[in-house]
Formats: C-alpha cells, sequence, structure tokens
C-alpha cells in the first residue's frame, strides 16, 4: 500500500512539473509569451531619457511635441518587420494611443528624433493615434504623472495594412506573429 501511494505521489509530481513548463510531456501547445527565437531578449532603450525616468518635455505638447528617438538591439533570427506602439495606461478615460508605426525593416536599429509624415521610414508606416491623427503625438496629461509605454515588436512577416492602421488593427493582424517584444516606460508630468 505505501509502495502503491508512493508511485501515485511520484506520477503526479511529474504530471505537476510538465504542466508547469508548457504542458504535458510531448505537447505541442505553445506558451502564453512568446519565446525569442535563439533565446535573445530585444531591448528597447531611448537616448532621452531612462527607463522609467521622465521623458523631458521638449517630447511633449508642452515643448516642441517631437517623437523621443529610439534605439533597440537582439532582433530575433526570422524577423521580417517590426511594430512599435507608444500608449498612456494612466489616461483618465482608459489607455490613450500615442503612436502607431509599423513594416519597419527587421534591419533597422533606430528611430531618430521628430519623426514625421515624411521621414523615411524604409517602407515603414505610421497609424492613427487617438488625437486622431496620423503620426506621433506626444505626452499631454490633463493632471498628474502618467506613465508612457514603448511596446516594440518583432513580427514573423509584414503586416497587410494600409498607412493610417490602429493600435487595434496593427496587434490583431500581428496576433501569432509575434517573435518577441521589448518595453520602455518613460513618465511625464505637467507643469501647472
Amino acid at each position: 500500500m505505501i509502495r502503491l501511494r508512493m508511485m501515485i505521489f511520484g506520477a503526479f509530481a511529474v504530471l505537476l512539473i510538465s504542466c508547469s513548463n508548457g504542458g504535458l510531456p510531448g505537447s505541442d501547445r505553445p506558451s502564453s509569451s512568446p519565446t525569442p527565437v535563439g533565446g535573445t531578449t530585444m531591448k528597447l532603450e531611448s537616448p532621452a531619457f531612462s527607463a522609467n525616468g521622465l521623458i523631458p518635455s521638449e517630447y511633449t505638447c508642452d515643448g516642441k511635441n517631437i517623437s523621443p528617438p529610439l534605439t533597440w538591439t537582439e532582433i530575433p533570427t526570422g524577423t521580417q518587420s517590426l511594430a512599435l506602439i507608444v500608449d498612456d495606461p494612466d489616461a483618465p478615460r482608459g489607455t490613450f494611443v500615442h503612436w502607431v508605426v509599423y513594416n519597419l525593416p527587421a534591419t533597422l536599429t533606430e528611430l531618430p528624433a521628430h519623426v514625421t509624415m515624411e521621414t523615411d521610414l524604409a517602407g515603414g508606416l505610421q497609424g492613427k493615434n487617438d488625437f486622431r491623427s496620423l503620426g506621433y503625438g506626444g505626452p499631454c496629461p490633463p493632471s498628474g504623472t502618467h506613465r508612457y509605454f514603448f511596446k516594440l515588436y518583432a513580427l514573423d512577416q509584414p503586416l497587410r495594412l494600409p498607412a493610417g492602421a490602429s493600435k487595434a488593427q496593427v496587434l490583431t493582424t500581428a496576433e501569432g506573429h509575434i517573435l518577441a517584444s521589448a518595453e520602455l516606460i518613460g513618465r511625464y508630468h505637467r507643469r501647472s
């Protein structure tokens, strides 16, 4: 009887360990978060502000309202295009989208400051933000300190979307094609 209990306990332990590693042994079920090809993790940074640091007013509605410079590294093998979404989850009426860029070539490793609709993005397209315009719209919180999430996605194919697509359209079309992602958070507080 004790031996039977030990065998059942051992089988149960193996089952628990297998499930915590992504599924039953032999399961082809993918994990819940995309794993970068080659075991790398993308990195997204800005020379204008540090992670969780304050975004300089130059890049906001209180300054020149230009996009900040961004750089990224460790793009996974197999990446065919990149997409960038910038949004503010602290907005009073829910997440507010500030910038949507997609179909950037996988060979691109940075965006300069002051990307406009005329900037050559080597085939990349800009989408519609929640200011109801195309391109970048800088932080402009009504009050308090808000967080701005810069999210970069490595995709295994270009997105079949025209210029002016929304964040929702980009994410829906990218579903199942995200190889890896990176995030940079900046903060901004308007002076009274």
